[in-house]
């Protein structure tokens, strides 16, 4: 009798085990996970980073450092992607405006933005928008000849939109995975997001520091390049050798600056560096030069 009873207390015990460990399996599979360590698991995707565009089976990855570049428009090597009337900060807005881009909060591309919070992110700082609904053709900031700002000929008085005016955010940042692929025997750049930011020196900034606006999965951004007729990269010494914006990144025309290089507490180099404005600068060349360093030291193993 005592042995069926014990008996009877186990198989009650592991069944109950059994269900709480089922239970538990679903809440993870049902949680919003950072699609990093989605990424990591090989028996939920394969072995492959969702992000990627090119993604790169993590059997054949024998090195992988996730970077952060800043990029600035205003640097003579990035104007083409910032020509006037073709500035990449115009084509993702115009972009979400349509539906074909979905903005999201951060840059673990995890929770998406709705287009109210993308709306308010784009109002300066105690904008009255009271007769202001966000959607008109102009409301989302103009550079000066759009409907925004009104007639400049008329005598009427000159309404100024709400919104950051489009050309004067310049300011993105690229996060990127460094990878080693072992079968190819090279190091491939896989752009994973971009991220866009309202500038520290914007007159309209009135927190003085770079704001984050919205940030974009890179595989999103690639339809949007080969589908909007103006996102190309503006060759200024041959009109007849534009290229679209998507191979400009392909082929890193681009100049940027490390400001993260993956590291266990997520800092930035300048929450590393914080002797001087000057030491961080010198920092993140240095962090650049070292990363090269390890790519070319790898050919001679």
């Amino acid at each position: 009798m005592k042995r069926l009873s014990y008996l009877f207390s186990l198989l009650l015990f592991v069944s109950v085990n059994v269900l709480a460990l089922e239970e538990g399996s679903e809440n993870t599979e049902s949680s919003n996970a950072p699609v990093e360590v989605q990424a990591l698991r090989a028996e939920d995707n394969g072995g492959y980073n969702p992000l990627s565009r090119r993604p790169i089976h993590l059997s054949d990855q024998m090195y992988r450092k996730t970077v952060w570049r800043k990029l600035d428009l205003r640097e003579k090597q990035n104007k083409p992607l910032f020509s006037r009337g073709r500035e990449l900060s115009r084509i993702f807005v115009d972009a979400v405006k349509q539906g074909k881009l979905t903005p999201y909060e951060n840059d673990s591309l995890i929770r998406p933005l709705s287009i109210e919070e993308f709306d308010k992110r784009l109002m300066v700082p105690g904008a009255d928008t009271e007769e202001d609904d966000g959607f008109g053709e102009d409301a989302w900031g103009d550079d000066g000849g759009g409907d925004a700002w009104g007639d400049v000929a008329s005598e009427e008085v000159v309404e100024i939109s709400p919104y950051y005016i489009l050309n004067t955010l310049y300011v993105f940042e690229i996060k990127e995975d460094m990878i080693f692929d072992k079968q190819r025997s090279r190091m491939f750049y896989d752009i994973l997001s971009i991220g866009m930011f309202v500038p520290a020196d914007n007159a309209d900034n009135v927190k003085g520091i770079e704001e984050p606006i919205a940030f974009f999965r890179y595989k999103d951004l690639l339809e949007v390049f080969q589908s909007d007729p103006r996102a190309f990269w503006f060759n200024p010494e041959n009109d007849a050798a534009h290229r679209n914006m998507a191979d400009a990144m392909d082929l890193r025309l681009f100049s940027s600056y490390l400001v993260k290089v993956s590291n266990p507490k997520d800092q930035y180099l300048a929450d590393i560096y914080t002797g001087s404005a000057k030491q961080a600068i010198l920092a993140a060349q240095w962090k650049a030069n070292e990363l090269m360093e390890f790519e070319h030291n790898l050919w001679e193993f």
